[in-house]
């Protein structure tokens, strides 16, 4: 009795001498043939679980551009406030404290007014269209749960 015959008698419940699912008389198929087969079992899978990920990614990336579309300016502060942060975070290299070491500090304050310029227009343009702290904070925080939400979804469905 080969491995499938006792694989497909323990499915069926049956005693090794019960019928299988594979006539006695066909051939057995070789080692070669089962190989293929769960190849090809495996490789449709991988392309199912392929489709199914860059299916979620595209309704992902929609309702992301969707929270963006409706609060554009709180998606462009969000940005900024991201490479604010990642400029922080990398440290300072020694050859660019060599050439930006003596205009740095003009740098820095043109940068300084740029900021505060930016800020001032960005404060009114808000004031402008009557949007809220709250309410700039409710849509970005609805847009990262359900950007989150997708990828934690992504993540449990099954490959």
């Amino acid at each position: 009795m080969s491995v499938n015959d006792e694989v497909s008698t323990t499915r069926t419940g049956g005693s090794s001498g019960a019928t299988t699912s594979r006539s006695r008389n066909a051939p057995e198929p070789s080692l070669r043939d089962r190989a293929g087969d769960v190849y090809d079992s495996a490789r449709t899978r991988a392309v199912d679980a392929y489709d199914s990920a860059r299916d979620r990614a595209a309704a992902a990336t929609t309702r992301a551009g969707d929270g963006i579309d409706e609060a554009p300016l709180v998606a462009l502060a969000g940005g900024l406030a991201v490479g604010v942060l990642l400029a922080a975070l990398l440290p300072r290299t020694e050859r660019e404290a060599k050439l930006l070491g003596p205009i740095g500090g003009r740098i820095t304050g043109s940068a300084r007014n740029a900021v505060d310029a930016a800020k001032e227009a960005g404060r009114d343009k808000l004031n402008e269209l009557n949007l809220t702290r709250e309410a700039g904070s409710s849509t970005l925080q609805s847009l990262i749960k359900s950007v989150s939400g997708a990828a934690i979804g992504a993540a449990k469905r099954p490959a």
